[in-house]
């Protein structure tokens, strides 16, 4: 049964929303709400007609062939991947155990853990990145411009500047957005003569760039995933795997 910002709903499950809502202010709120267990998720992602479901999620020593935990979530991607927190350092405390490196889908692959991995719990992140800047239109991606560490700035393939900001402020500004992102622009001056506009922002008067602000993280997990990586290496240390499966609710 489809409930729709309560409406009509059971005073349970008014309730449920309520807190859910006040708890996750940003969160968007399900559209459909299981009046038996409403902590599921209504979800068609294994194939077929949608139901109220849960994921179970395990962590695997896959040199051992060992399952070492499990967290149970509901159905839903963000609360998947988080999960991959709990389980390594709830792991970590009970068995004094911290994988050296992590390996998972392209789900596992978002900034933001990529950066945890990385930064916080030193594991080298095995998993696709999350890359969302890839552009199907034939015009130029992130990828095609060069990122110059020290200068703090992005170069266009015609050689021109893309900065965060363009203009010196009495207050320092940190430019980190609520995405986590940091936003590079090039100069309109330069785009309006640049041969290569129609391919790089025929749209828009300049050409914009975010930058997460785990971007070191994510660019760790592209290195790993190039050819240059050996096996026998991924041999001699420990690895994990972070997977879910799913398991009905009611």
């Amino acid at each position: 049964m489809n409930w729709k910002s309560g409406t009509g709903a059971t005073r349970a499950v008014r309730e449920y929303l309520s807190a859910l809502e006040e708890a996750n202010p940003t969160e968007t709120m399900p559209k459909s709400v299981s009046l038996t267990d409403p902590a599921a998720r209504y979800t068609a992602a294994p194939g077929g007609p949608a139901f109220y479901d849960y994921s179970t999620n395990y962590l695997v020593d896959v040199d051992a062939g060992i399952i070492v935990d499990v967290e149970a979530t509901p159905a839903l991607r963000t609360d998947e991947v988080n999960a991959t927190r709990t389980m390594v350092d709830r792991v970590e405390e009970r068995f004094h155990l911290k994988p050296s490196r992590l390996i998972g889908d392209m789900a596992y692959g978002a900034a933001e853990l990529l950066g945890w991995m990385v930064n916080e719990k030193a594991i080298e992140p095995h998993v696709p990145v999350w890359d969302k800047t890839q552009r199907n239109d034939e015009t130029l991606s992130s990828n095609d411009f060069q990122w110059d560490e020290q200068a703090d700035e992005y170069r266009c393939p015609e050689g021109h500047v893309l900065r965060n900001q363009w203009r010196a402020f009495k207050n320092l500004r940190t430019h980190i957005t609520k995405a986590d992102t940091i936003i590079y622009r090039s100069s309109q001056s330069d785009c309006a003569t640049c041969q290569m506009k129609p391919r790089c922002c025929p749209n828009t008067p300049v050409r914009k760039i975010a930058r997460s602000v785990h971007e070191s993280a994510r660019e760790v997990a592209r290195d790993i995933a190039k050819p240059l990586f050996t096996s026998s290496r991924a041999k001699t240390e420990r690895r994990s795997k972070c997977c879910s499966r799913t398991s009905s609710g009611l």
